[in-house]
C-alpha cells in the first residue's frame, strides 16, 4: 500500500469501530496528537484508548472531502461526527459534527503520527452535561 492508500485504510478501520485493523495499521512508537495538543505515544497505549473512545461514542465517523499528500505526510480535510453514549443510549442530544483536519505521518507502511486538529468545545459541552446528569 501506498501512504495514501494506508491513511484510507486506517480511516476505514475508525469508521467500522475495527481497532485491531487499527491497530494493525500503526507503528509500535504511534504518536497520537490530540487538538488540544496533548500526546499519547505507543502503540498499546492507543489501542486501549481507541477501545474506550469507540464504547463512548459508537457511531464515530471521519467524513473526508479533501486529501493532501507530501512525501510521507499526509493532510485529511473533512468532519468527524458522533454520539455521546449516555447511559447505553443514543440521545439526539450527544449527537456533534465538526469540521476537522487531519495530519498524518506514514512510516513503513504503517501510521506513525495521527494528528487531529479541531475546535472540541461542542464535545466537551456535550460531555461535561452528561458527568453533570
Amino acid at each position: 500500500m501506498n501512504n495514501l492508500e494506508v491513511v484510507k485504510a486506517f480511516v476505514r478501520a475508525v469508521n467500522f469501530g475495527d481497532v485491531d485493523r487499527i491497530s494493525d495499521l500503526m507503528t509500535p512508537g504511534h504518536m497520537f496528537i490530540d487538538a488540544d495538543g496533548s500526546e499519547r505515544i505507543g502503540r498499546d497505549e492507543m489501542i486501549s484508548c481507541w477501545r474506550r473512545y469507540l464504547e463512548m461514542v459508537p457511531d464515530f465517523r471521519i467524513e473526508v472531502s479533501d486529501r493532501f499528500e507530501r512525501d510521507n505526510m499526509v493532510i485529511l480535510i473533512g468532519r468527524a461526527s458522533g454520539t455521546f453514549a449516555e447511559h447505553g443510549e443514543m440521545k439526539r442530544e450527544n449527537r456533534w459534527s465538526v469540521p476537522s483536519a487531519w495530519r498524518v505521518i506514514v512510516k513503513s507502511g504503517k501510521v506513525a503520527v495521527w494528528q487531529l486538529f479541531a475546535n472540541q468545545r461542542e464535545r466537551y459541552e456535550i460531555v461535561r452535561r452528561i458527568m453533570a446528569a
